[in-house]
């Protein structure tokens, strides 16, 4: 079976281990081809937040193209790929894809994703937003994108950070329709909900409780 392509981009947003996770889940998958771009402050911030060497990185994808790069293959739409994600997305680069400057080889092959109508989707990394990082947003979301931050679950019950970041990534591999084994939204849930509504519930008349 011929294996999808996917890009993996690292932009210099605090949030690295996003990127590794996605690598390695996407090595394990045994189905995928990876092609991973850094950004220079992406490995900057690679270095300051984990203990995962350039080398060790660049490692865990099948390719590795250099940021400034733009005679890679992915830089042209004839470069048959499945999809796209940036983990994490700086502001920066989502502001490049935003408005199509392709000043490097990763938002070039964002734009590439955005033209041929493939899925990009941008972890963007940062809190508070004001007004120019919401139109941003905007702008890439009417080219195609698909803006999805970290934000964390805890309907999972997360026992580690581990636990938290396995369960983000799984959540954007599902947007590329790749999906991994993560504890996911149960039926035991809806139970907890009809207890909530229900009149005794309300009346203070019924404790709720979920065991673990």
């Amino acid at each position: 079976m011929k294996k999808r392509r996917i890009i993996v981009g690292i932009s210099g947003a605090t949030g690295a281990i996003y990127g590794i996770r996605m690598l390695e889940r996407l090595r394990a998958s045994h189905s995928v081809e990876t092609h991973l771009v850094v950004s220079r402050w992406g490995h900057l911030t690679r270095a300051y937040e984990t203990d995962v060497s350039a080398s060790d990185l660049i490692a865990l994808a099948d390719h590795h193209h250099k940021f400034n790069d733009l005679t890679a293959p992915i830089a042209s739409g004839s470069f048959i790929c499945h999809g796209m994600v940036v983990a994490p997305c700086s502001i920066k680069t989502l502001s490049e894809i935003a408005y199509c400057n392709s000043s490097s080889l990763l938002t070039r092959a964002a734009d590439v994703m955005l033209k041929e109508r493939k899925p990009l989707v941008l972890m963007v990394r940062e809190t508070p937003l004001h007004a120019g990082h919401l139109e941003c947003m905007l702008r890439a979301t009417q080219n195609g994108a698909i803006i999805a931050p970290p934000v964390t679950s805890f309907y999972n019950r997360p026992q580690s950070i581990d636990d938290l970041v396995d369960h983000t990534v799984a959540r954007v591999l599902d947007l590329l329709d790749i999906h991994v084994d993560v504890p996911r939204w149960k039926s035991e849930a809806m139970e907890l909900i009809e207890t909530v509504h229900s009149p005794d519930f309300r009346n203070g008349t019924q404790n709720i409780t979920k065991d673990k």
